[in-house]
């Protein structure tokens, strides 16, 4: 291939990232499973229809089985000349309701939605109520007992700054070398019966968000005390951290780049 021919192929590829919100109740995470619906494949197939060819998808994030996303950003490649309000209102005719893109770029080629992220930040809803609420079926947890905000705010405080939270991982095969993170924030708000819980950080390991919350339910119950917590980060030992909080509460709320 000539290097004319080279310039004009480079100028014909798009890099195109589109952000999305999603309820991910129905879905077994982002990624493509086996034997199972993700909103990977969902979103795959939605964009096919529209630019009739197979693109590579980069997701910013794996989110789980259950867990949802206010923000979750997506990029692919393509030589498609789509204008970006046609492509937003295309892939909204064919998603489901509980998946929306709401916003469409172009970035340079070098941009990968996961790669290129400087942080996220999450938010994991309680409905403290004795009475459940319907409305928020699959969307909070329902947390009956009652909550010690003081005592969970001054907890929180512990995991801000960078600090190896191995106790605060579940680990599997996507288990990394490097298990150091920066936690920025991480606040307790409670308005009327909800409780969010709002932590953001330069990355999370796997179930990360969803430990610390349960550990801070643990200190709500006075099974654990503020004191413990650092205790617990440098222990890194799974086992002396509290349990990993069910997913229906946990949103990746914002995406930093």
């Amino acid at each position: 291939m000539s290097e004319h021919s080279e310039k004009t192929t480079q100028r014909t590829i798009r890099n195109i990232a589109v952000t999305l919100s999603y309820v991910g109740t129905n879905y077994h995470g982002w990624q493509i499973q086996k034997n199972a619906i993700s909103v990977q494949e969902v979103f795959q197939k939605a964009l096919y229809k529209i630019l009739n060819e197979s693109v590579d998808i980069k997701g910013c994030s794996r989110t789980d089985t259950g867990v949802h996303a206010n923000m979750y950003v997506v990029n692919f490649k393509t030589t498609s000349k789509i204008h970006f309000n046609n492509l937003i209102c295309a892939l909204n005719r064919h998603l489901p309701d509980d998946i929306s893109a709401y916003e469409c770029t172009e970035k340079t080629l070098d941009f990968h939605s996961r790669y290129s992220c400087k942080g996220k930040e999450y938010i994991y809803k309680v409905w403290n109520n004795k009475v459940k609420n319907p409305f928020l079926s699959g969307r909070a947890l329902h947390y009956w007992y009652p909550l010690d905000i003081y005592q969970m705010k001054k907890s929180s405080e512990c995991f801000i700054g960078t600090h190896d939270f191995t106790a605060f991982a579940t680990i599997d095969k996507r288990a990394m070398k490097n298990m150091q993170r920066t936690v920025r924030k991480f606040e307790v708000e409670k308005e009327g019966d909800n409780v969010n819980f709002i932590v953001e950080a330069d990355g999370f390991l796997y179930n990360m968000v969803r430990i610390m919350v349960g550990t801070l339910l643990r200190v709500s119950q006075k099974k654990l005390s503020p004191a413990d917590i650092p205790k617990i980060i440098e222990s890194k030992d799974r086992s002396c951290a509290g349990p990993t909080a069910p997913p229906q509460g946990l949103y990746l709320n914002r995406v930093f780049y």
